[in-house]
C-alpha cells in the first residue's frame, strides 16, 4: 500500500510540473509587461524580482524519464531560478515575445549545445553551464587578473558519478553513469579566476566587477564540487547582496545579510564567480 500511494503521488507531481498553464501565463505577462519598459532596465535584476516569495523546491526537472523540458516557474531551485530569469532575459534581448521563445530560450540554455538528447544533454555542473553558455555567446564570465579576483579555482568535480544512487535518473539508469565521469573528466583541471569570501566587500574594485542582475556563482571546497549555490548580484547601500532560490526560507528571496556575511556563515564556501547574461 505504501508503494502505491508512493507512485500515485509522484504521478500526480510529475503531472503538476510538466502541466504549463499557469507558467505560460506568468511568462506571457511578464514578457507583455517588459515590452512596455525602458530599454535601460535591468532585466535581469527585473524577472528577479518577480519570483520573489515562490517556493524553494528541489529536484523540480527530475520528473520525467525520457528527459523532456520541464518547465516550472512556480517551484525554484538556485539553478531553476537562474535559467528561468535567463532565458525570460534572452526574450527581450533578442525582441522574441512568445511563450515558444522563452521556452527556445529554456531549452537552448539547459542543455549542451542548446540541444536536448536525454539526461545527460542537460548541463549539471554550472562550470560546464557557464563554458556552454559562453561559446554560444549567452553569457560571459567576468574575470581579471587584478583585483578583487585574486584567486583561482582549479575545477575537480566527480560527485555525480560517485553518488549516482543520489539521483533519480542515474539510479534508474546505470549506464549513464559512465557518460557523466567523462563529462566530470572533461571538466576536471579548468581553471578559473574568482573573488574570495574576503575580499567580498563595499568598496570600488567590487562595484566596478559586480553589477546588479549578474549571476552570483559561490564556489566551494566541497569534495567532487565545484559550485555550491546560485544567484542574482543586488547591490544595497549596505553593500552587495544576494537575491536566491532560498532553502534556509523556503522561498526566493533578496537576503537581508550581506553576501559577504553570507559566505562567511558557510565554512566550505569560497568565493564566488561573476556571470554576465550577453544583450
Amino acid at each position: 500500500m505504501k508503494r502505491l500511494i508512493v507512485f500515485i503521488i509522484g504521478i500526480v507531481t510529475a503531472c503538476c510540473v510538466m502541466a504549463a498553464d499557469t507558467d505560460s501565463t506568468f511568462v506571457m505577462k511578464a514578457l507583455k509587461e517588459a515590452r512596455s519598459l525602458p530599454s535601460a532596465t535591468n532585466f535581469p535584476l527585473h524577472f528577479a524580482r518577480l519570483f520573489i516569495g515562490r517556493p524553494y523546491v528541489a529536484h523540480t526537472l527530475e520528473v520525467a524519464d525520457p528527459e523532456r523540458l520541464v518547465v516550472n516557474t512556480r517551484q525554484l531551485d538556485c539553478t531553476t531560478l537562474v535559467e528561468n530569469v535567463t532565458a525570460l532575459t534572452l526574450c527581450v534581448y533578442r525582441k522574441r515575445f512568445t511563450y515558444s521563445d522563452f521556452k527556445k530560450h529554456l531549452r537552448e540554455i539547459r542543455y549542451r549545445g542548446g540541444k536536448l538528447n536525454g539526461y545527460t544533454s542537460r548541463l549539471h555542473y554550472f562550470t560546464d553551464w557557464i563554458d556552454d553558455n559562453s561559446r554560444r555567446g549567452i553569457v560571459s564570465e567576468v574575470s581579471q587578473t587584478t583585483a578583487p579576483f585574486n584567486a583561482v579555482q582549479t575545477v575537480k568535480v566527480n560527485y555525480m558519478s560517485q553518488h549516482p544512487q543520489s539521483y533519480k535518473a542515474l539510479k534508474a539508469h546505470p549506464e549513464m553513469v559512465s557518460v557523466i565521469a567523462a563529462q566530470e573528466a572533461a571538466l576536471t583541471g579548468r581553471t578559473y579566476r574568482y573573488i574570495p569570501k574576503n575580499d567580498v566587500a563595499d568598496n570600488k574594485a567590487m562595484r566596478a566587477a559586480v553589477h546588479d542582475g549578474d549571476i552570483i556563482a559561490i564556489t566551494c571546497s566541497k569534495p567532487g564540487l565545484d559550485i555550491a549555490h546560485l544567484g542574482f548580484a543586488v547591490w544595497r547601500q549596505d553593500g552587495l547582496h544576494l537575491l536566491n532560490a532560498s532553502q534556509l526560507h523556503k522561498k526566493v528571496v533578496e537576503e537581508p545579510m550581506t553576501l559577504r556575511q553570507y559566505l562567511k556563515k558557510h565554512p566550505s564556501h569560497t568565493g564566488i564567480r561573476v556571470v554576465k547574461i550577453k544583450k
